[in-house]
């Protein structure tokens, strides 16, 4: 039996609408947006009384996207340190492959985004760089060099 795709990657938030605005000003859309709770969902996610909005944003005609939720119930539990450096264990990151780095860098600034290092060139294959987003999100930016 093997893996048929990657759906998503959950993303818990405070402020749901501004990390939907930082992640549509990247390029994603927003699929849909709207209340998640019941008896289901506690099942699912193993925690009781659970009162959630959750949101969806995925890229222009490709699979797999973002799901990003806000908990009204329970209250969430902040990680420590809260902007926690790349070693943390745990998830530290999302990737996306952009056209234009600079650009990209510069429109998400607009919405309090800053670099967590500097845009560096790899071996004149990439540019790279990793982008502190609302709430600490860290996505890295990667363009391709032709």
């Amino acid at each position: 039996m093997a893996i048929q795709r990657m759906d998503n990657v959950l993303i818990v938030v405070e402020d749901l609408d501004a990390v939907i605005a930082f992640f549509v000003e990247l390029g994603m859309e927003l699929e849909n947006r709207g209340p998640v709770e019941g008896r289901w969902v506690e099942r699912v996610i193993g925690v009781d009384d659970v009162r959630q909005e959750v949101a969806m944003l995925r890229i222009p005609g490709q699979p797999g996207g973002v799901e990003l939720a806000m908990f009204h119930t329970p209250k969430v539990i902040s990680p420590e340190p809260k902007h926690a450096p790349a070693n943390t264990l745990g998830i530290r990151r999302i990737m996306f492959a952009v056209d234009d780095v600079d650009d990209v860098v510069a429109r998400l600034r607009a919405h309090g985004a800053e670099l967590v290092g500097t845009i560096e060139e790899y071996e004149q294959i990439f540019r790279l760089c990793y982008v502190r987003g609302p709430e600490g999100i860290i996505v890295g930016l990667a363009q391709e060099l032709s």
